[in-house]
């Protein structure tokens, strides 16, 4: 992104600044603010303390980094922490960014840290500084432990992995009892995949591969119309008949949107041979939208905002269904509720939404 005047910066971020009430203008906006606030700081010198008392003024949930023309990096995180931004070092003079530890690895950087809540830090050629916000409230997002974050990565220095594998735990000890013999686990790959093998070991079921992904890793549910989300699910998943014919299949998924392409991955195990088919999910019910930058359908269009599990596992065509709680999930992640955003579970989001 260029800023022609006063100053030139390349900006990139994640989630979303409350600076407008168009999102996709957000962060052209958030970028133009900086730029002024940069340029207007250079008498002063005080370039740390000009993005600081943006960022103070700024809401939403969000983390960036933006390089100016004179080699500063400048990367900062809001004060509630929705958002990840992890720090990484290359050698004894190379420093790097990323909103996951996963990239830093990939690349061969060691972690060194998270920038934290509120926090403004300033890379030059010479130096690094830090600057701290005031916070009154933090509130990391719920759905990165669940979802969005890889697998092989650290959010505030606790594994994904670990999270999504306890997460599974809570979904056995809270969930109905299924007491037959011929019965197999399986997850959706992959964001479920550590929710199934701690399911499995919880229960003492086994666990089998239940499908093979074909083609680009893609969010199905947020396809455009009902035949590109089936068509999707239809080409993304295909079962392994083997894994479940003549079994009770207690299937494990990460999320449910609509609703629509979970009902044609329960018809196609039923197609395939399973017996029974019992749906797991690993988050609560998706109630309401993110304000900060998560793509969510529209409310009226969310099958957890006004339908039971009983009447969710009719519709799709399972035997049953059961969501973990909002109190579960907390518990798995390891982070007090107060300390969590979980309003698209919940509605109630940490800051005043207009």
């Amino acid at each position: 992104m260029s800023i022609d005047d006063p100053i030139e910066l390349v900006l990139a971020g994640d989630g979303k600044p409350l600076l407008h009430a168009d999102k996709r203008e957000s962060f052209r906006i958030f970028a133009q603010r900086l730029s002024e606030s940069i340029s207007n700081s250079k008498s002063t010198n005080d370039h740390i303390g000009a993005v600081s008392a943006l960022l103070n003024e700024t809401g939403g949930g969000f983390s960036f980094l933006a390089l100016t023309k004179d080699q500063e990096v400048f990367c900062a995180r809001d004060r509630m922490g929705v958002k990840p931004l992890e720090v990484g070092s290359i050698g004894f003079d190379m420093g790097i960014l990323s909103s996951e530890t996963g990239a830093l690895d990939v690349v061969g950087a060691n972690h060194t840290g998270s920038v934290k809540p509120g926090e403004v830090v300033l890379l030059d050629p010479f130096s690094i500084s830090r600057k701290m916000l005031k916070t009154s409230r933090i509130a990391h997002c719920a759905f990165e432990y669940v979802y969005l974050a890889r697998l092989d990565s650290l959010m505030e220095n606790r594994s994904i992995n670990d999270v999504r594998e306890r997460i599974g735990e809570v979904i056995a000890d809270e969930s109905p009892p299924i007491d037959v013999q011929e019965a197999v686990v399986i997850g959706v790959p992959e964001t479920a995949i550590p929710f199934a093998i701690s399911y499995s070991r919880r229960k003492n079921i086994p666990m089998r591969m239940g499908f093979v992904r074909t083609g680009r890793h893609t969010r199905t549910a947020l396809k455009t119309n009902q035949f590109e989300r089936v068509a999707g699910v239809q080409l993304k998943l295909n079962p392994i008949k083997s894994s479940i014919r003549g079994k009770e299949t207690i299937l494990i998924d990460d999320s449910v949107v609509r609703g629509n392409t979970l009902k044609n991955t329960v018809l196609n195990l039923k197609r395939k041979g399973a017996t029974k088919v019992h749906v797991r999910v690993g988050s609560p019910a998706l109630i309401a939208g993110c304000p900060y930058g998560v793509e969510v359908p529209p409310r009226d269009e969310l099958i957890g905002r006004n339908v039971s599990e009983e009447e969710i596992a009719d519709i799709i065509g399972a035997d049953s269904f059961a969501y973990i709680s909002t109190e579960g999930l907390g518990r798995a992640i390891g982070i007090p509720g107060e300390k969590l955003c979980m309003g698209c579970f919940t509605g109630k989001y940490p800051e005043k939404i207009e």
